[in-house]
């Protein structure tokens, strides 16, 4: 016999389905509540984007579209006129050849080393920059100039940057080979052959300062490894010896110092 008053057990397939289904209406329920309040809460319209191609009224519409398209096409080029046209290249293949001397090949970082390139780069460039603004960019903002004129005007600071610090037989190189006139002056010098013979020159001093850097390390690993095979130590890496002496000297004379200043001091701010 069943005791009167108790309920009658559920077996668990259909416990499972009884707590699904509570589960699905609370859920429902709680959607069903919090909807009118979202859309109560929104209360700001948002925007909307259209992007279409329309027809022309006027000369003035094609050259906006092609003053944008021209804007366009030189922020792409922004990352190698950053490198070529400015100390960046000088700065980051020294610091690259300071982490191969010491022997730490990821320490500090590319990260850090690449930050550090850019910002001295900043720096260096902040005469050249503030010339283009005060002359070029500010007076095309105001509508004073037209962008052929900033464009000229941007590029007489930059121009001269790239002569100072540019060998004339580099420069001498690409206009031969190129079969073009000898430009009068500084000023009739073209973009396409000063381009090149700077990055060329900025190579060649920084691996003449690469190899001043070189020397002291070098002394130390191969006393290092004299001192070594003098004791029989042959099996023992002179790496493992000579890193931290490598280290304590350059923390000793501040390295990090000299070759900033070094690197500062090296460029000609016309």
């Amino acid at each position: 016999m069943h005791e009167t008053g108790r309920r009658p057990s559920l077996s668990f397939p259909e416990r499972t389905r009884a707590r699904r289904l509570l589960f699905f209406l609370l859920l429902f329920a709680g959607a069903g509540l919090a909807a009118p309040l979202a859309a109560q809460a929104v209360t700001f319209p948002i925007p909307s984007i259209r992007i279409g191609v329309e027809e022309a009224t006027g000369p003035r519409d094609v050259a906006i579209a092609l003053e944008v398209l021209a804007l366009l096409t030189i922020l792409t080029l922004a990352p190698a006129i950053l490198v070529l046209m400015t100390s960046f290249t000088r700065i980051v293949v020294v610091f690259h050849f300071l982490r191969q001397a010491i022997g730490i090949q990821t320490s500090p970082p590319n990260q850090v080393v690449i930050g550090l390139s850019l910002f001295m780069t900043f720096f260096i460039m902040k005469p050249v920059w503030t010339e283009v603004y005060e002359k070029a960019l500010d007076p095309y903002l105001e509508d004073q100039i037209s962008y052929q004129e900033a464009f000229a005007n941007a590029e007489k600071p930059i121009r001269e940057f790239m002569l100072v610090n540019t060998r004339e037989k580099d420069l001498a190189l690409f206009i031969k080979v190129a079969k073009a006139e000898k430009p009068e002056n500084r000023e009739s010098v073209s973009l396409l052959h000063l381009i090149p013979a700077f990055v060329i020159s900025e190579l060649k001093t920084a691996f003449i300062i690469g190899f001043v850097i070189y020397v002291p390390f070098l002394i130390i690993d191969m006393v290092v490894a004299s001192v070594l095979l003098a004791m029989g130590m042959m099996m023992l890496p002179p790496v493992m010896i000579s890193l931290p002496f490598k280290l304590m000297l350059f923390v000793l004379v501040d390295g990090w110092h000299l070759i900033a200043g070094s690197l500062i001091r090296s460029f000609a701010i016309p």
